[in-house]
């Protein structure tokens, strides 16, 4: 299959990144939301994210005007009919994904691969509500996209071999990242692990163990990570973590994976990260650290 047009539901963190994304790879986006007033702050932030690699020589303006020419700004589903891929990516709410799909399903043509970019969702309790569950797959993009190199491809119940296959080689060939093949499990590999360091780092400053700019100084520098563990569920959102966390915690009945007390708080006190400009540090409204 020859991928020429791409459609993006959601134009959060993660959907304006996968937009941005596929844009530069050459693709055509049709980047959907519920409203034209999110779909302009989407681009606004697709601006902003292209100005900051414009700054840094990563890209010329040229290639910034031809990768927003690319990026259409949509509210009918209908357009999505055309598209040969389509991902959603809105939030982490079953009942939302699953009407969603429904959706999809009756719009998209039978040829058309439904993709969710969820974390710890069940893709074959998604799937089970569409008449053709096998065309329906999990592409798990970790962010920030444009510079993480992998793709969990995520395979529910009844994804067919022909749905994987062709997956893969859009992840492998069309936008040139590594994908890996995962069976569904709660979390899947990459938001099973990491959550469970972000919550042990939680743990670590709770008990004054060190400060959190040491407990992140630590693994930057000790582990090679790009970012720590704290400042990394900072641009997670504090409360994608614990909403993940919680799922876990229910789906393994594991104590490890019970949500720390002070990311609780935190979300409870509205610092959610980068979302909000306070979370365990500091953001500005572009998402540099304060």
């Amino acid at each position: 299959m020859q991928f020429n047009k791409i459609g993006v539901i959601g134009a959060g963190t993660m959907g304006q990144g996968i937009a941005e994304m596929l844009a530069e790879q050459g693709l055509e986006v049709f980047l959907m939301e519920r409203t034209p007033l999110k779909l302009e702050q989407a681009f606004e932030y697709i601006q902003m994210s292209l100005d900051k690699r414009l700054e840094k020589w990563a890209i010329t303006t040229s290639e910034k005007k031809l990768i927003m020419s690319r990026i259409h700004k949509e509210t009918d589903m209908q357009k999505l009919a055309d598209c040969e891929m389509v991902i959603e990516t809105i939030s982490e709410d079953l009942d939302q994904k699953k009407m969603l799909f429904q959706q999809l399903d009756a719009i998209c043509p039978t040829q058309v691969i439904l993709a969710s970019n969820t974390s710890t969702l069940s893709l074959t309790e998604i799937a089970a509500v569409t008449t053709q569950p096998e065309r329906v797959i999990g592409v798990h993009f970790l962010h920030p996209v444009s510079k993480v190199h992998l793709v969990e491809i995520i395979r529910g119940l009844k994804t067919s071999e022909q749905t994987f296959s062709l997956t893969k080689e859009f992840v492998e060939n069309t936008i040139q990242k590594r994908g890996i093949q995962v069976y569904e499990s709660p979390g899947f590999v990459t938001t099973r692990l990491i959550c469970v360091l972000i919550n042990e780092a939680m743990h670590t400053l709770s008990e004054r163990v060190a400060t959190a700019e040491d407990i992140d100084s630590a693994m930057r520098l000790g582990y090679d990570f790009h970012y720590g563990p704290l400042e990394m569920a900072d641009r997670f959102g504090l409360d994608s973590v614990l909403d993940a966390m919680e799922r876990m915690f229910r789906e393994f009945g594991d104590v490890k994976y019970r949500p720390s007390v002070l990311l609780k708080q935190m979300v409870r006190a509205g610092q959610l990260g980068t979302k909000t400009g306070q979370g365990f540090f500091s953001y500005d409204r572009e998402g540099d650290r304060l």
